[in-house]
């Protein structure tokens, strides 16, 4: 009888358990003991159902009777559920400049915390162009305005740094 030949990497089954002896577990959970392998597998082919290496560091290594095929469909299901319940954080980017207007630094400010109630990260980056760089401390000034203007639905993660002409801040959001 043939089955599954192709064979994930992480188990070897049937054919390719190359052991002497191996431990063997039947498909209902109960320990047959220490056998050949051949005796194995005349056992679990028997049963038409296959011999899957699950402790391969073991001494001797374990192997248990299955239907591999049911076994791979119920891991894969299980990967899947699990990724459906992971929440993906995803990191918004707002711009400002030193010489923003209030007006304007609100409405950054509104679309930041629209950002941050979604769950989402936001990365603030301050930008400074020619005589800016000389007046880092109105940069300063307007980053904190704008902290302080989205606090309640976040807060940064750490001080605000310079990154070559940019000044950046990243806010997480609240929980």
């Amino acid at each position: 009888m043939w089955r599954w030949t192709t064979i994930s990497k992480e188990v070897a089954i049937n054919e390719q358990i190359r052991e002497k002896e191996v431990r063997v577990i039947s498909s209902n959970g109960e320990q047959l003991g220490v056998m050949p392998i051949k005796e194995a597998q005349g056992l679990a082919n028997s049963k038409n159902l296959d011999l899957v290496m699950i402790s391969p560091n073991a001494k001797p290594p374990v192997c248990k009777v299955m239907d591999y095929g049911k076994y791979r469909y119920e891991q894969a299901r299980k990967e899947k559920e699990a990724k459906k319940k992971q929440k993906t954080v995803n990191v918004k980017e707002v711009r400002l400049r030193p010489g923003i207007e209030q007006n304007d630094l609100n409405t950054k400010a509104k679309q930041a915390m629209k950002f941050l109630s979604k769950g989402d990260k936001v990365k603030v980056e301050l930008r400074f162009r020619g005589r800016e760089l000389g007046h880092k401390d109105l940069g300063k000034e307007v980053m904190l305005k704008f902290i302080e203007a989205v606090k309640e639905f976040g807060e940064p993660a750490k001080a605000p740094t310079f990154e070559g002409n940019n000044m950046v801040v990243i806010i997480d959001p609240k929980k």
